[in-house]
């Protein structure tokens, strides 16, 4: 069973809620959780790496940190405040503590760490010129959509090793080629639709293919 994340509970409703203690980004406060840890050095030019630490939920005999992608600094510079900005709107509506990006380690919550890995792992060859394209598509998902992309990516080519293999080259192109909001218009167009979502998305659990 995986273990809880601080973001599984419902957003707050106005209702007081207990408040719950949360290391970096919503990192539960608990005897060794299943999260992940983006680690920044020192300096302008050391390359960011993401690891997820299984904790508990790790396998007998098996390893309890996966190291998932290696950015090169510019391409973390390039996704860092609009990665921290929607973590944190996150955090704050489920009555959570914010946070930021600093220097050494940074505990992100299990599935805000997920979600982060597919954006990392999209722009990691990416050509510079297409990351600003990347990071609205990855904003404009929804999270169980980035979910559904880090489950389906992990299982082959989620290692620190498979860049530009697999799940890992259709991300680059899924989030880098086209900004999804400009193809919903196109779909709208075509379709003649009255009513669109208010949030464009790409359509992974949609039953209308564009």
């Amino acid at each position: 069973m995986p273990q809880a994340s601080s973001l599984d509970a419902r957003p707050d409703t106005g209702q007081p809620a207990p408040v719950r203690h949360t290391l970096g980004f919503g990192v539960p406060a608990t005897s060794d959780p299943h999260h992940f840890r983006v680690i920044i050095p020192r300096g302008s030019t050391g390359k960011v790496s993401i690891h997820e630490h299984l904790g508990l939920q790790a396998a007998l005999g098996a390893s309890a940190v996966i190291d998932r992608v290696v950015l090169d600094r510019s391409r973390w510079t390039a996704i860092r405040a609009e990665v921290q900005r929607a973590f944190n709107a996150r955090l704050v509506a489920h009555g959570l503590r914010p946070s930021a990006w600093k220097v050494g380690e940074n505990p992100v919550d299990r599935l805000l760490g997920k979600e982060l890995c597919v954006l990392a792992w999209a722009v990691e060859r990416m050509n510079p010129d297409r990351i600003p394209v990347a990071v609205r598509n990855w904003v404009a998902l929804r999270p169980e959509e980035r979910w559904w992309l880090f489950g389906m990516t992990a299982m082959a080519t989620g290692g620190v090793l498979d860049a530009g293999r697999g799940w890992r080259a259709a991300l680059e192109h899924a989030l880098g080629d086209v900004v999804q909001s400009e193809m919903l218009e196109i779909r709208a167009h075509r379709s003649h639709r009255l009513h669109e979502d208010s949030q464009p998305r790409l359509n992974l659990f949609g039953d209308d293919p564009l």
